[in-house]
């Protein structure tokens, strides 16, 4: 059962006050993935815990305010709200079991990065910048 939409208004303002664009729907995931076939395109997997609020979104903040290189698009679905949404985008990670909050970072429509939830708990919000940049800074042109 989703989230009330009043709950999670905050959370999602986070990403998309950063430039994040909000993925509400399967079509709207689909459409989204086909432009990731070019560039650089990290989606954030944002959910309702305290990994996502004290790690996850201040450490993309982080990441995408001082990072040299910066991903092409920026995309976000919820976890728990907007439900066919983040079901759609797991098909394009299938490989990868769920995980809330999480980053995928696709370079022309491939995976080529992923930090878990177990990557992301227990660190504080720079360690999750640091590996933000990095993946960045590895695979941005």
């Amino acid at each position: 059962m989703p989230y009330s939409p009043l709950l999670v208004k905050p959370m999602k303002e986070e990403l998309t006050k950063i430039g994040f664009k909000e993925l509400l729907t399967a079509e709207e995931v689909d459409a989204a993935m086909k432009d990731a076939e070019e560039g650089l395109t990290l989606v954030a997997v944002n959910a309702v815990n305290g990994a996502a609020a004290g790690m996850a979104r201040p450490g993309v903040r982080m990441a995408l305010e001082d990072g040299s290189k910066r991903p092409d698009r920026l995309l976000t679905v919820f976890a728990d709200q907007d439900l066919d949404a983040t079901a759609r985008l797991r098909r394009h990670i299938a490989d990868i079991p769920p995980s809330e909050p999480s980053f995928a970072l696709f370079k022309d429509g491939e995976l080529v990065y992923f930090v878990p939830r177990h990557r992301i708990e227990g660190r504080d919000a720079e360690a999750v910048a640091a590996d933000l940049r990095a993946a960045f800074d590895e695979f941005g042109r």
